[in-house]
Protein backbone atom coordinates (compact mmCIF):
# COMPACT_ATOMS: atom_id res chain seq x y z
CA UNK A 1 0.00 0.00 0.00
CA UNK A 2 1.15 3.54 -0.75
CA UNK A 3 0.58 5.91 1.75
CA UNK A 4 1.64 9.73 2.46
CA UNK A 5 0.83 12.00 5.60
CA UNK A 6 0.97 15.28 5.79
CA UNK A 7 0.25 18.06 8.54
CA UNK A 8 1.24 21.34 9.59
CA UNK A 9 -0.29 22.77 6.07
CA UNK A 10 -0.68 25.89 7.74
CA UNK A 11 -2.87 26.62 4.33
CA UNK A 12 -4.04 30.45 4.64
CA UNK A 13 -7.05 32.35 3.60
CA UNK A 14 -5.24 35.04 4.24
CA UNK A 15 -1.78 35.70 2.19
CA UNK A 16 0.10 38.71 4.11
CA UNK A 17 3.57 38.39 3.01
CA UNK A 18 5.83 36.40 -0.09
CA UNK A 19 6.57 33.45 2.77
CA UNK A 20 2.35 33.30 2.95
CA UNK A 21 2.44 33.02 -1.07
CA UNK A 22 5.25 30.75 -1.67
CA UNK A 23 4.80 28.42 1.09
CA UNK A 24 0.46 28.11 -0.77
CA UNK A 25 2.10 27.52 -4.34
CA UNK A 26 4.36 24.79 -2.58
CA UNK A 27 1.22 23.08 -0.65
CA UNK A 28 -0.68 23.23 -4.55
CA UNK A 29 2.33 22.53 -6.46
CA UNK A 30 2.88 18.89 -4.32
CA UNK A 31 -0.65 18.23 -4.66
CA UNK A 32 -1.31 18.45 -7.79
CA UNK A 33 1.90 16.10 -8.36
CA UNK A 34 0.66 13.55 -5.86
CA UNK A 35 -2.25 12.94 -7.58
CA UNK A 36 -1.59 8.92 -9.13
CA UNK A 37 0.82 8.54 -6.56
CA UNK A 38 -0.90 7.06 -3.78
CA UNK A 39 -3.59 5.09 -2.40
CA UNK A 40 -4.28 6.80 0.62
CA UNK A 41 -3.35 10.63 1.80
CA UNK A 42 -3.72 11.19 5.52
CA UNK A 43 -4.29 14.97 6.50
CA UNK A 44 -2.64 14.40 9.87
CA UNK A 45 -4.26 18.38 11.24
CA UNK A 46 -3.56 21.88 10.63
CA UNK A 47 -3.83 21.26 7.07
CA UNK A 48 -6.32 24.70 6.44
CA UNK A 49 -4.91 27.88 8.94
CA UNK A 50 -8.15 27.95 10.04
CA UNK A 51 -11.75 25.77 9.30
CA UNK A 52 -15.11 26.53 9.02
CA UNK A 53 -18.38 26.10 7.12
CA UNK A 54 -21.14 28.48 7.66
CA UNK A 55 -24.62 27.20 6.73
CA UNK A 56 -24.79 28.58 3.05
CA UNK A 57 -20.70 29.71 3.33
CA UNK A 58 -17.12 28.39 2.98
CA UNK A 59 -13.94 30.34 2.91
CA UNK A 60 -13.36 30.64 -1.09
CA UNK A 61 -9.60 31.36 -0.35
CA UNK A 62 -9.75 27.90 0.00
CA UNK A 63 -10.89 26.49 -3.61
CA UNK A 64 -7.96 25.68 -4.81
CA UNK A 65 -6.80 23.18 -2.00
CA UNK A 66 -9.81 21.95 -2.26
CA UNK A 67 -9.97 21.23 -6.31
CA UNK A 68 -6.77 19.38 -5.23
CA UNK A 69 -8.38 17.04 -2.99
CA UNK A 70 -10.73 16.82 -4.88
CA UNK A 71 -8.66 15.82 -7.82
CA UNK A 72 -6.83 13.36 -5.92
CA UNK A 73 -9.96 11.53 -4.11
CA UNK A 74 -11.07 11.17 -8.08
CA UNK A 75 -8.20 9.14 -9.42
CA UNK A 76 -9.12 6.54 -6.71
CA UNK A 77 -7.17 7.29 -3.62
CA UNK A 78 -8.62 7.72 -0.15
CA UNK A 79 -8.71 10.91 1.87
CA UNK A 80 -8.47 10.96 5.89
CA UNK A 81 -8.59 13.65 7.67
CA UNK A 82 -7.75 14.31 11.40
CA UNK A 83 -8.72 17.64 13.04
CA UNK A 84 -5.71 19.70 14.44
CA UNK A 85 -5.44 22.71 16.37
CA UNK A 86 -6.35 25.08 13.93
CA UNK A 87 -8.86 23.19 12.13
CA UNK A 88 -11.58 21.88 14.16
CA UNK A 89 -14.81 23.64 13.62
CA UNK A 90 -16.10 21.29 11.15
CA UNK A 91 -19.71 21.13 9.80
CA UNK A 92 -21.22 19.41 7.17
CA UNK A 93 -19.05 20.21 4.41
CA UNK A 94 -16.77 17.40 3.97
CA UNK A 95 -20.08 14.97 4.23
CA UNK A 96 -22.15 16.39 1.63
CA UNK A 97 -19.94 17.90 -1.22
CA UNK A 98 -16.17 16.15 -0.50
CA UNK A 99 -16.86 13.10 1.70
CA UNK A 100 -13.73 13.00 3.21
CA UNK A 101 -13.82 11.37 6.73
CA UNK A 102 -13.21 13.40 9.99
CA UNK A 103 -11.62 11.82 12.77
CA UNK A 104 -11.70 14.53 16.03
CA UNK A 105 -8.18 12.69 17.80
CA UNK A 106 -6.68 9.66 15.84
CA UNK A 107 -7.15 7.28 13.38
CA UNK A 108 -5.70 3.57 13.09
CA UNK A 109 -4.96 1.66 10.49
CA UNK A 110 -3.01 -1.81 9.79
CA UNK A 111 -1.46 -1.80 6.69
CA UNK A 112 1.35 -4.43 4.77
CA UNK A 113 1.74 -5.81 8.58
CA UNK A 114 2.18 -2.64 9.93
CA UNK A 115 -0.49 -1.12 12.95
CA UNK A 116 -0.10 2.38 12.28
CA UNK A 117 -1.67 5.29 14.67
CA UNK A 118 -2.11 8.92 13.13
CA UNK A 119 -3.04 11.65 15.24
CA UNK A 120 -1.94 15.18 15.26
CA UNK A 121 -0.39 15.33 18.45
CA UNK A 122 -2.00 18.61 19.86
CA UNK A 123 -3.42 16.86 23.06
CA UNK A 124 0.29 15.36 24.40
CA UNK A 125 2.99 18.18 24.67
CA UNK A 126 4.56 18.32 28.15
CA UNK A 127 3.72 21.42 30.70
CA UNK A 128 0.87 22.61 28.41
CA UNK A 129 -1.60 23.11 30.93
CA UNK A 130 -2.84 26.32 29.55
CA UNK A 131 -3.32 25.12 25.91
CA UNK A 132 -5.25 22.16 27.13
CA UNK A 133 -7.60 23.83 28.80
CA UNK A 134 -8.28 26.39 26.22
CA UNK A 135 -8.47 23.18 23.73
CA UNK A 136 -11.41 22.21 25.78
CA UNK A 137 -13.36 25.54 25.63
CA UNK A 138 -12.65 26.44 22.10
CA UNK A 139 -13.93 23.18 21.30
CA UNK A 140 -17.32 23.64 23.27
CA UNK A 141 -20.24 23.47 21.09
CA UNK A 142 -21.45 27.07 22.63
CA UNK A 143 -18.30 28.82 21.14
CA UNK A 144 -18.42 27.45 17.79
CA UNK A 145 -22.10 28.15 17.87
CA UNK A 146 -21.36 32.08 18.77
CA UNK A 147 -18.70 32.39 16.01
CA UNK A 148 -21.41 30.76 13.63
CA UNK A 149 -23.71 34.22 14.51
CA UNK A 150 -20.82 36.76 13.13
CA UNK A 151 -20.40 38.05 9.30
CA UNK A 152 -17.84 35.83 7.91
CA UNK A 153 -15.44 38.92 6.84
CA UNK A 154 -15.64 40.15 10.75
CA UNK A 155 -14.92 36.05 12.04
CA UNK A 156 -12.29 35.73 10.03
CA UNK A 157 -10.45 39.19 10.41
CA UNK A 158 -10.31 38.42 14.16
CA UNK A 159 -9.46 34.67 13.45
CA UNK A 160 -6.43 35.91 11.52
CA UNK A 161 -4.74 37.68 14.08
CA UNK A 162 -4.62 34.33 16.23
CA UNK A 163 -4.31 31.78 13.95
CA UNK A 164 -1.33 33.76 12.73
CA UNK A 165 0.26 33.93 15.85
CA UNK A 166 -0.40 30.71 16.65
CA UNK A 167 1.65 29.34 13.82
CA UNK A 168 4.12 31.58 13.77
CA UNK A 169 5.18 30.34 17.50
CA UNK A 170 4.10 26.73 16.91
CA UNK A 171 8.46 26.08 16.56
CA UNK A 172 7.73 23.89 19.69
CA UNK A 173 10.15 24.01 22.80
CA UNK A 174 12.43 20.86 22.91
CA UNK A 175 10.77 19.97 26.64
CA UNK A 176 7.39 20.04 24.74
CA UNK A 177 7.85 17.97 22.09
CA UNK A 178 9.16 14.93 24.99
CA UNK A 179 5.22 14.35 25.44
CA UNK A 180 4.84 13.56 22.09
CA UNK A 181 7.57 10.87 22.13
CA UNK A 182 5.93 9.52 25.63
CA UNK A 183 2.84 9.29 24.12
CA UNK A 184 4.07 7.63 21.09
CA UNK A 185 6.27 4.95 23.93
CA UNK A 186 3.23 4.00 25.48
CA UNK A 187 0.87 3.10 22.29
CA UNK A 188 3.91 1.40 20.90
CA UNK A 189 4.81 -0.76 23.99
CA UNK A 190 1.12 -0.99 25.50
CA UNK A 191 -1.29 -0.67 22.97
CA UNK A 192 1.24 -2.82 20.23
CA UNK A 193 1.61 -0.52 17.67
CA UNK A 194 4.88 -0.67 15.02
CA UNK A 195 3.99 3.33 14.14
CA UNK A 196 2.90 6.60 15.90
CA UNK A 197 2.62 9.16 12.99
CA UNK A 198 1.81 12.99 14.51
CA UNK A 199 2.17 16.71 13.18
CA UNK A 200 1.81 19.75 15.44
CA UNK A 201 5.81 19.89 16.43
CA UNK A 202 6.77 21.44 13.26
CA UNK A 203 9.43 19.20 13.61
CA UNK A 204 10.58 16.27 11.04
CA UNK A 205 11.83 13.11 12.62
CA UNK A 206 11.78 9.25 12.47
CA UNK A 207 12.87 7.82 16.00
CA UNK A 208 13.20 3.94 17.01
CA UNK A 209 10.99 3.38 20.14
CA UNK A 210 11.32 -0.26 21.08
CA UNK A 211 10.06 -2.19 18.44
CA UNK A 212 8.27 0.53 16.58
CA UNK A 213 8.78 4.35 15.15
CA UNK A 214 7.97 7.67 16.62
CA UNK A 215 7.03 9.80 13.30
CA UNK A 216 6.82 13.30 12.84
CA UNK A 217 5.97 14.86 9.58
CA UNK A 218 6.83 18.22 10.01
CA UNK A 219 5.99 21.30 8.67
CA UNK A 220 4.73 23.45 5.23
CA UNK A 221 5.75 26.98 6.89
CA UNK A 222 9.76 26.16 6.69
CA UNK A 223 10.38 22.54 6.67
CA UNK A 224 7.82 21.18 3.46
CA UNK A 225 7.96 17.52 4.51
CA UNK A 226 5.63 14.62 4.38
CA UNK A 227 5.92 10.96 4.80
CA UNK A 228 5.45 8.16 2.67
CA UNK A 229 4.62 4.20 4.13
CA UNK A 230 5.33 2.39 0.61
CA UNK A 231 5.03 -1.76 1.27
CA UNK A 232 5.06 -0.66 5.18
CA UNK A 233 8.89 1.12 4.94
CA UNK A 234 8.70 4.71 5.98
CA UNK A 235 11.01 7.26 5.19
CA UNK A 236 10.40 11.40 5.59
CA UNK A 237 11.03 13.24 2.69
CA UNK A 238 11.24 17.03 1.58
CA UNK A 239 9.44 18.06 -1.46
CA UNK A 240 11.60 19.16 -4.43
CA UNK A 241 14.85 19.41 -2.14
CA UNK A 242 16.03 16.13 -1.03
CA UNK A 243 15.28 13.10 1.01
CA UNK A 244 16.29 14.05 4.92
CA UNK A 245 15.66 11.31 6.96
CA UNK A 246 14.51 6.97 6.99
Amino acid sequence: MRICVVSDMHYPYQMLDERDKENAELVLSFLTEARRNYDMLVLNGDIFDLWFDWKYTIIKQYFPLLHRLAAIQDEGCQLVMISGNHDFWFNDFFQKYLPIPIYDENYNLIADGKKILFTHGDLHPEYDVRYKLFRRLIRFGGIKKIFSWFHPDFSLAMAARLTRSSRMKNFMQPKKTVGLKKYAKYIITKEKYDYVCMGHSHQPEIQEIENGKYINTGDWTRHHTYVEIIDGMVEIRQYKIKEIGK
